[in-house]
């Protein structure tokens, strides 16, 4: 747990769970034009599987006495400057959380994992709409 800057109000202590935090990450990220999707990792997949949110997939929050960072996994689409996009990216990050808890992070590193051709985002556009309409793909 994470406490906000505004921890002494007359009502008592205010904790934010880092599973909110990689939430509001998670979001924030995937507002940036640019960005395909968010890459899984070890850390993600186990909360995955021991019922936690799927919102939280390819974040990883640090949070110590030196600050609060996070990494952030993510996939772009081809042909988007990268520098432009992981940038705008931190700073959506940055402005989200704050805007959301009041918290401010200190770092928001950007790992761009892959970049996904056009052919294969509307492959799976394609996909998704044959799969919620329950015809089964071959």
């Amino acid at each position: 747990m994470i406490g906000t800057s505004n921890t002494n109000n007359p009502y008592g202590e205010i904790k934010i769970s880092t599973e909110v935090l990689e939430v509001i990450v998670g979001f924030a990220t995937l507002e940036v034009d640019g960005v395909y999707g968010m890459r899984a990792n070890l850390t993600s997949d186990l909360k995955t599987i021991f019922g936690r949110s799927e919102h939280t997939k390819g974040v990883s929050l640090q949070a110590d006495e030196f600050g609060t960072s996070v990494d952030v996994y993510c996939y772009f689409n081809y042909g988007v400057n990268v520098p432009y996009t992981a940038q705008k990216i931190q700073e959506n990050v940055k402005e989200q959380v704050f805007h959301m808890t009041e918290i401010e992070l200190d770092e928001v590193h950007v790992h761009i994992v892959g970049i996904i051709p056009e052919e294969t985002a509307v492959i799976d556009v394609l996909t998704a709409n044959d799969l919620e309409l329950g015809e089964e793909i071959k």
